[in-house]
């Protein structure tokens, strides 16, 4: 009888280890461990909050092929990627397209602002089609097939946006050297 419990707690043990790793939560918004874009699966990076001011704008989530704290690493990686927004708070479409366009703006080269201008102005103009962002909703923000493409709870808004450079430079904008939010791009980072 004794063997029999000692081989039945192996056993649990064993199967244990073999579960899949949770769900991690921030802000008591439930953060995938992996998540699938254009049939790749793509690993959390890190997760955090997005403060203004007092109020906790959303959850941000970043996705890539392979975990890095380097933003170098992240930046340079190829293939898709997901930054995945969960709203904390209703906000204007307006309001984040504002933030979002002045960080792209700051973390661009003169040079590279030139050549990106039209594309940040479609990915903004998609933004504003949101009018107003509810508490709970998810923004996803793809790169994949060559092309940006935003969706809220699943549904795509707008026509993707090609080019890896916009997507590199919106990266730039949550991990790069002047981040729209210090602490989040530790997260982010996953340190």
């Amino acid at each position: 009888m004794l063997a029999a419990a000692v081989v039945t707690v192996a056993v649990i043990v064993a199967l244990a280890g073999l579960a899949p790793v949770g769900a991690a939560e921030v802000e008591g918004v439930e953060v995938a461990d992996s998540v699938r874009v254009d049939g790749a699966r793509l690993v959390l990076n890190g997760a955090g909050t997005r403060t203004v001011y007092i109020v906790k704008a959303y959850v941000a989530a970043l996705y890539v092929p392979s975990r890095s704290p380097q933003p170098e690493v992240l930046l340079s990686q190829k293939g898709p990627r997901r930054l995945s927004l969960t709203m904390l708070a209703d906000l204007s479409a307006e309001w984040m397209a504002q933030r979002f366009g002045t960080a792209l703006r700051e973390n661009c080269r003169e040079h590279e602002l030139a050549k990106l201008a039209p594309r940040i102005e479609r990915l903004l103009d998609t933004m504003l089609t949101l009018g107003q962002t509810r508490k709970g909703e998810r923004i996803d923000i793809d790169f994949a097939a060559g092309a940006t493409s935003v969706s809220v709870d699943g549904h795509l808004l707008g026509p993707a946006i090609p080019g890896e450079d916009l997507y590199t430079a919106l990266l730039r904008v949550f991990v790069g050297e002047r981040p729209i939010d210090a602490e989040l791009k530790q997260a982010m980072l996953g340190r």
